[in-house]
């Protein structure tokens, strides 16, 4: 069958994957030269099934309105005079408590071990080098209240398969003895030796790649204009090519929507309302000038909220997430100062190891900013959507690296008329739809492409 798949970051390109697999024709849409270059660009690195836990918690009330008044706040809401975030707002409030939390992260624990033993597959398959280190993921903490809580969190995950063990300031420095100049400040941490870390934009953009090589059709620099309905269903796609202004009808039998944050506007154009907000997140990527020194363990830092992941000749540290809709700036004061801090506390934890300086210093950090798709419960919608023939695979927020494959396989296994071995609530599965059922791919009438 033929299907359209909107967006080509890892969720869209991993959707496209598992189709061809399946026997589809797939064409891909992007209004990028390349895949990965939005969400998928720059991220934290990390595949980290261990830390699969939900912004919404009992404390996040209570902390977010302090950091609210903190330009360098871990989360930083900033209101806006727009419904959709303070909707959001109010369901995301509505998670914050234990028996929401537990909930929660037992689908995405369940979806992370999913798509990481796909990952895996994929990556025996295809031989991809992405920069990959199956190294574990360490979480040093500053704070011994912070520690002190790290068992019950360690303790919820293991309930849910994933061993995470909690270790001491000396086992943490066998773990990653690059952590020794920091030694000091740290009184504890966790690990879990089972995750990993790689760079999620080279692996996507060479998958898009093999896709080509399968007979995908790849549309890139084209502009999704609209999709258009018709009655209870969504028979084709607008796009325009950014270059030549040329546009074109794309007809398929079935439609994915995988367009991160900007699922939203696109979907609500059809009357399809989902609870997906745009938080802005930042990263650094440095060159290292010790790579002796330089950790290979990829690591979360607990007191600022951050990753950091050792790509090659480089260290990524990225982190914070501000709420304040879809600006992309990295240009302004509070974005300069958010980089930074970030580039700050690479320099204390691991001193000399990269180069730090600033460009008017002479150095060249890369700076980046991208929207991560979040929804209130920070479980991401996968399935079908009201309308027939129009599917969604989006909301991952800032786990769309380690769901990636296991969403895109998930779907297409979904679409192909087959049930994922997970337990998981997929959407729009198993649910009433709204008129006529909504045929599997298996059963979908085949139609030309325009």
């Amino acid at each position: 069958m033929q299907v359209t798949v909107l967006g080509a970051g890892i969720i869209g390109v991993s959707t496209a994957w598992q189709l061809l697999q399946r026997g589809h024709e797939v064409t891909l849409v992007d209004r990028q030269p390349d895949a990965a270059l939005e969400t998928s660009f720059a991220n934290a690195a990390q595949i980290s099934v261990s830390y699969c836990e939900p912004w919404a918690n009992r404390d996040a009330p209570l902390k977010t309105l302090k950091w609210m008044f903190s330009d360098e706040s871990p989360l930083l809401f900033r209101p806006q005079l727009d419904w959709a975030q303070w909707r959001w707002g109010l369901q995301f409030l509505g998670q914050c408590n234990d028996a929401a939390f537990v909930r929660n992260v037992a689908q995405l624990v369940a979806l992370g071990a999913y798509s990481h033993a796909t990952l895996k597959e994929m990556v025996a398959e295809t031989g991809i080098a992405y920069n990959r280190l199956e190294r574990g993921i360490a979480h040093y903490y500053t704070d011994q209240k912070s520690f002190d809580g790290a068992a019950n969190a360690a303790a919820v995950m293991r309930r849910f398969g994933v061993q995470r063990s909690v270790v001491s300031r000396e086992e943490l420095l066998t773990i990653e003895p690059a952590l020794g100049a920091f030694a000091d400040r740290i009184v504890g941490g966790t690990y879990t030796q089972t995750d990993e870390s790689g760079d999620a934009r080279v692996f996507t953009q060479k998958l898009a790649a093999l896709c080509a090589q399968r007979g995908a059709q790849l549309l890139f620099g084209h502009d999704i204009e609209r999709l258009v309905r018709d009655g209870d269903e969504v028979r084709e796609v607008r796009v325009r090519h950014r270059d030549t202004g040329r546009t074109s009808t794309l007809k398929a039998d079935a439609f994915v929507v995988a367009c991160g944050s900007y699922t939203t506007p696109l979907l609500k154009s059809v009357g399809v309302q989902v609870p997906i907000y745009p938080g802005k997140g930042y990263s650094a990527t440095l060159p290292l000038l010790q790579p002796d020194r330089a950790p290979s363990v990829s690591m979360i830092d607990d007191q600022m909220k951050c990753a950091i992941s050792r790509l090659g000749d480089q260290l990524r540290v990225a982190g914070t997430i501000e709420l304040g809709g879809f600006d992309l700036s990295l240009d302004t004061p509070l974005a300069r100062k958010r980089c930074e801090m970030l580039v700050r506390r690479i320099e204390q934890v691991f001193p000399g190891v990269a180069d730090t300086r600033t460009p008017q210093e002479g150095g060249d950090p890369r700076f980046w900013c991208g929207l991560r798709p979040a929804t209130p419960t920070n479980i991401p919608l996968i399935g079908r959507t009201p309308l027939r023939r129009l599917w969604i695979n989006a909301g991952h927020g800032t786990l769309g690296w380690t769901h990636g494959a296991g969403s895109g396989k998930a779907l297409a296994e979904l679409m192909n008329g087959e049930q994922p071995a997970m337990n998981f609530r997929f959407q729009g599965i198993g649910m009433a739809p709204r008129t006529a059922p909504q045929p599997s791919l298996s059963s979908a009438p085949t139609r030309q492409r325009a």
